[in-house]
């Protein structure tokens, strides 16, 4: 386990953090009571089993839902998964705007000001009826998307007799995220994931 690092339930976002903001995170999601349902460990190599490709699978599925998100580093384990996703620099999406300007349709740029054709609107822009959309996807969303994803993927896969039941929930309620904080930081979280099968044995998730 890297130092500092804790796998717990409870809530461990930082309070006033962006979780939208460009940037790279360590993720890890846990497996419900972590039981191993995604494979096993055999000679320091994970072996996948069907429920483990499946989440390897949807998880390399996250940038057709998220085009805002690239993805590094990668494990599945037999009762958690690791990664590194990167949130890129997204554009803010505007919808038009109620109401005209000299006849003109408004929306809002990435800097957060009303344009007309491309031109900035100054001033105060109170009373001007807007309709305007931030779409804003934070990691939370990207998480939320995956875990569901393969909740329902793994329910049908029951339903057809692919996969065995499993006792309520895939996964456990939260999930475990660190900001990256440099160059230092990322290569030593990615030694971490390439090598967490060999060091299973001394992993805390390895009950």
């Amino acid at each position: 386990m890297i130092e500092g690092f804790k796998h717990n339930r409870r809530s461990i976002r930082l309070p006033h953090y962006d979780y939208a903001r460009a940037g790279y995170y360590f993720i890890t999601i846990t497996a419900q009571n972590r039981e191993h349902l995604f494979g096993e460990i055999c000679d320091g190599v994970m072996v996948l089993n069907v429920a483990g490709e499946m989440v390897q699978g949807l998880w390399y599925d996250i940038t057709n839902d998220f085009p805002n998100v690239a993805l590094h580093d990668f494990v599945v384990m037999p009762n958690h998964i690791h990664g590194i996703i990167q949130m890129k620099h997204h554009e803010t999406v505007g919808v038009p705007l109620v109401g005209t300007l000299d006849a003109k349709v408004g929306t809002l740029n990435a800097d957060g000001e009303i344009n007309c054709n491309g031109i900035p609107i100054k001033g105060n822009h109170k009373g001007l009826p807007l309709r305007l959309s931030r779409e804003y996807k934070t990691v939370g969303n990207v998480i939320g998307a995956f875990k569901s994803k393969t909740t329902n993927t793994y329910i049908k896969m029951v339903k057809n007799n692919t996969l065995p039941p499993f006792n309520k929930r895939i996964w456990q309620r939260n999930y475990y995220e660190h900001v990256v904080r440099d160059e230092n930081d990322y290569a030593r979280i990615a030694e971490y994931v390439k090598n967490n099968p060999l060091r299973w044995n001394d992993d805390i998730l390895n009950t």
